[in-house]
Formats: C-alpha cells, sequence, structure tokens
C-alpha cells in the first residue's frame, strides 16, 4: 500500500524527564500534521525532574516546582497522552502496542524511554524483584519518585533518623540533603569509602572526613544483610557480624538497572540495557529506538545522569524529523533499505557519551571528579600524576595527565580548583606547567586568577546551555532564574548551576540602563 499522505504514528513508552523533552523536540512536526504521537505513563503524574526528588523530601523545594510537562498544553498541541497506564506487550510483527487497561495502540516508530528501576539487594525482610517492581515494607524507600518523598517527608520533618544504604552519588546527596534539614542521617556503604567509583581512596577519605564534619555517621565497609520490622514498619538495618543501625526509614541508594522486560519480551538485544546503535536504533528497520536509561549505545551501559538522557532525546527528536518514514514504509514489509541520509552539515549518528563528570556542590561539601584517576605518582607510562593533600582543613586534589592534557581528577574541598579543572577538562587543553598555579587557586589570600569561561563554555552540564545561552536570557529580559530556565533550559536538571545564574543575572542588573 502507497500512503503518500500517510500520518506517521510514533508511540512512546515512558514519561519521565528524557520522554517529556524528546516529546518537546516532535511538536514542531506535530503541528504540521504528519505526525500522530502518542505517550504512554506509568505514573499518574506528568513527567517531573527526579534528579530533585530529595529537595522534596527535606523541605528544599516543592512538588509543583519539579514539573517538566503540562498535560493541558500537551493534549492541545495533538499530543495522546496516556498517564497511569504501562505498556504489557509489543507486537512487532504487528506492530501493536498491548496496554494495561486492555486497550492497544499501532505505531509506525517505538520509543522505548522505560527508564530504570531501584535495585534492591538480597536483604532478609526485603522484597527482591530483579525483573518487576519490588513491594517495600512502610518506612522503606528508594527515593525515586514524588510518592517515596512524601513518605520520607514526615521523618524528615520531625527530626526523625534516616538511614542510608548505598555510597554512590545520590546516597550522600540525600545523606547530606536530610542532615541539613535536621534529621539524623547514617550513611552505610559496601566499599572503605563513600564515592569509591569516582574517587581514589584519599580522596575518598577526605570526603568521608566532611561528611562527618557535616554530621553525617559514616558507616563503612559495610554488608547489610537484612531488615528488622515492627508491626510491618522498618525499626533497623542488620549489617554482618550482627550490627544493628536503627532508624525511622530507611533510604535504599544501590543503583539502578535499566527497565528492558518489555524490549526483550518483542525480541530486541537486551545486555547492559537495550541495545542501539550510533542511531539509538534497536532494530533494523529504523522502527525501533530507545534513550535514557534503557539504553545501552553500542552496548555501553547507561550513565544514569539526566544530561546524557536529554541530549539522546533532543538528537532522536531532530533525527526523526529529519527522517520521516517514507510513503511505502506503512506497510508491514521491512525496510529494503537504510534511511536516506542527513542534510548537509547534520550529524549522523547520535552524541557520545563522555566519561561521566561528578559534582557535588552544596551543603557545605564540594566533591568534582571526572575520568580515571587510578594511576600512582610512580606508576611507568605515559600518565603523570599531581597531589595536592591539605586532610586537616578538608581539602584534596589529584590530576592525572597525558602529555600535559587532563584525562582525569579528583578535587575534593577545592571549589575555585574544580571550577577550573572542569573547564580544562571539557576543553581538553593542557594545564599550566606548573600544576601548583591550580592547587593555589582556593588560597583565600590570592585573588582568583582562572581564566573567566567563554560564551561556548558549558554551564549547565544537564541541559547543554552555555555561558552565552544565559547571557542572551539576561539580555532579553529574564529577570529570575526559573525565567532563564524557560528560555534556555539552564539550571532545569540538578540544580547545581542556579547559583552561578543568580549571580549572572545580578551581575547584568547592574549594568542594565536605569
Amino acid at each position: 500500500m502507497n500512503r503518500a499522505d500517510a500520518v506517521e504514528r510514533i508511540v512512546v513508552l515512558g514519561f519521565g524527564p528524557v520522554a517529556a523533552r524528546f516529546v518537546d523536540g516532535l511538536l514542531p512536526r506535530l503541528a504540521g500534521g504528519t505526525l500522530k504521537l502518542t505517550v504512554i505513563g506509568g505514573e499518574v503524574r506528568p513527567a517531573y525532574n527526579r534528579v530533585l526528588v530529595a529537595d522534596v523530601a527535606t523541605g528544599r523545594a516543592n512538588a509543583a516546582s519539579l514539573s517538566l510537562a503540562d498535560p493541558r498544553e500537551l493534549s492541545a498541541a495533538g499530543v495522546d497522552l496516556r498517564l497511569g497506564t504501562t505498556a504489557v506487550r509489543v507486537d512487532r510483527a504487528r506492530r501493536r502496542v498491548m496496554l494495561s487497561d486492555g486497550t492497544e495502540v499501532g505505531y509506525d516508530r517505538l520509543v522505548f524511554a522505560t527508564g530504570a528501576r531501584p535495585t534492591i539487594p538480597v536483604l532478609r525482610g526485603l522484597d527482591f524483584s530483579p525483573l518487576g517492581e519490588p513491594s517495600l515494607p512502610e518506612g522503606v524507600m528508594t527515593l525515586r519518585d514524588l510518592d517515596d518523598a512524601a513518605r520520607l517527608a514526615p521523618v524528615v520533618q520531625t527530626g526523625g533518623k534516616v538511614v542510608i544504604l548505598g555510597g554512590g552519588i545520590l546516597g550522600v546527596e540525600a545523606a547530606l540533603a536530610i542532615r541539613e534539614a535536621g534529621a539524623v542521617a547514617t550513611l552505610v556503604h559496601h566499599g572503605p569509602v563513600p564515592l569509591a567509583r569516582a574517587l581514589d581512596h584519599d580522596g575518598g577519605r577526605v570526603l568521608a572526613a566532611a561528611l562527618a564534619e557535616a554530621a553525617v555517621e559514616v558507616v563503612p565497609d559495610a554488608r547489610a544483610v537484612g531488615v528488622h520490622l515492627i508491626e510491618g514498619k522498618f525499626s533497623s538495618l542488620e549489617l554482618e557480624h550482627g550490627t544493628v543501625c536503627p532508624g525511622d526509614a530507611l533510604v535504599v541508594s544501590a543503583g539502578v538497572r535499566p527497565r528492558a522486560g518489555l524490549a526483550e519480551g518483542c525480541g530486541l538485544v537486551v545486555d547492559a540495557g537495550i541495545r542501539v546503535d550510533d542511531r539509538l536504533c534497536a532494530d533494523t528497520e529504523d522502527r525501533v529506538f530507545a534513550i535514557g536509561d534503557c539504553a545501552a549505545v553500542q552496548g555501553r551501559p547507561p550513565s544514569g545522569l539526566i544530561g546524557p538522557g536529554w541530549a539522546q532525546a533532543s538528537w532522536l527528536a531532530g533525527y526523526l524529523l529529519r527522517h520521516p518514514l517514507p510513503a511505502d514504509a506503512y506497510s508491514t514489509s521491512a525496510f529494503a533499505d537504510p534511511p536516506p541520509a542527513a542534510g548537509p552539515g547534520t550529524p549522523e549518528s547520535a552524541p557520545v557519551e563522555a566519561e561521566a563528570l561528578i559534582m557535588l556542590k552544596a551543603r557545605g561539601v564540594d566533591v568534582a571528579a571526572a575520568g580515571t584517576v587510578t594511576a600512582g605518582l610512580w606508576d611507568p607510562g605515559p600518565l603523570r600524576v599531581s597531589v595536592w593533600a591539605d586532610p586537616e582543613h578538608g581539602r584534596y586534589c589529584k590530576l592525572v595527565t597525558d602529555e600535559g592534557v587532563l584525562t582525569g581528577f579528583v578535587a575534593v574541598g577545592m571549589p575555585r580548583t574544580a571550577a577550573e579543572l572542569v573547564l580544562l577538562y571539557e576543553r581538553g587543553h593542557e594545564l599550566p606547567a606548573d600544576r601548583s598555579s591550580l592547587f593555589r587557586l582556593d588560597d583565600a589570600a590570592i585573588p582568583p586568577a582562572a581564566p573567566a569561561p567563554v560564551a561556548s563554555d558549558i554551564l549547565c552540564r544537564c541541559s547543554g546551555a552555555t555561558y552565552g545561552d544565559v547571557q542572551r536570557a539576561c539580555s532579553n529580559g529574564c529577570s529570575t532564574v526559573d525565567a532563564v530556565g524557560s528560555a534556555c533550559r539552564a539550571g532545569t536538571g540538578c540544580g547545581g548551576c542556579r547559583t552561578v545564574i543568580g549571580e549572572m543575572l545580578a551581575r547584568a542588573a547592574e549594568v542594565a540602563p536605569a
């Protein structure tokens, strides 16, 4: 069947932050009448920023401020948004998706944006469910959604004790936020130091000391074996050898695994996630795609960060705008040829994920790390290592370079140095011959000498917004951080750049004509 005037049907499975960005990117084509877009969201709420869920639990933000989509606006734009519904089966032969409400929806192209589910360790007293959503007892949560935030908030508000299991970035951030809000926080983790995957041992020890200074109790080298309940409610976490950590709530922050069961069930390749190629395509027909935390690009595990997911969503939306299905592809036959080439100057493959950049800059604890920092001071080979350590004052920095170019670094308690290292790392510039000049940036007696960021430098690593984007928003009349976010999306991810945006707004107001 040849349908030159056919309307392409795109179905999106999942409606989290990544799916919301993807839908935004397709709205221009939707307005042109050549596309029918259906979005299936398992939660009854529209997409919201999951990165800031802990801030809702601790009272630093309200649920409404996390919203990333307005259902009424999407409906008015022509999006068929189905909330509170999940896909239960995909029939790729018939190109149909069966939903939990008993209905079916047909597609010409299908996008998996199903995200990841929290990993629940095997502990006595918990429902271990590796393939499905776990059923957790009262007082145990993963702090991945607003329902979890609502359950944790009363414990925090009353100054209760919260046990956090997991020493990754989310566990550390949660512990600091909970303690700052006035509750008692105990961070239990398996390794010798927190953030062991991103920091070296010495940097981790300085971070542990900073957490202790912030009144977070840290329990390292701990293996949890069980959860104790009283009348069905969490009362304590049992560690190996009988040690018990009592608490009013348990936050499990033990990582995530891609939600890929639906994809595997319809014959797609699943390993570290739904395997996709460099165009985020999961099949051979240019019909099925995956983005975000469920997608394993060329087999690489998802980063778990919102920035790369948003970059994939924006790229895929642009790709599908440039490559609508050919008219004769609406039959059930597979593509005989690859999709048409992109236009001149248009990238034909999705952006490659760089080494994850870890930044923790809040509540009196500053940490930045990127790349690989396992090299030692005297190791043979091309890598060179420089270290500055001042444990008494909570400062530590390690640099790893290859022919003068920074390939990895750790900076704890040195915010000025960290800011400069981030710029050098992202630009791929050579470090100064005198490495000590970088370590001295945090000397309060020395005025900042680091070069100012240029317009093309990334300011918001979640959205990809540059300093120039924010400056243009300021020049165009934006007077609040939220207004800047609406204009260029800066500050709408983890929130770590909102202070810098506020400073730029203040400077713009100072030079504005009266």
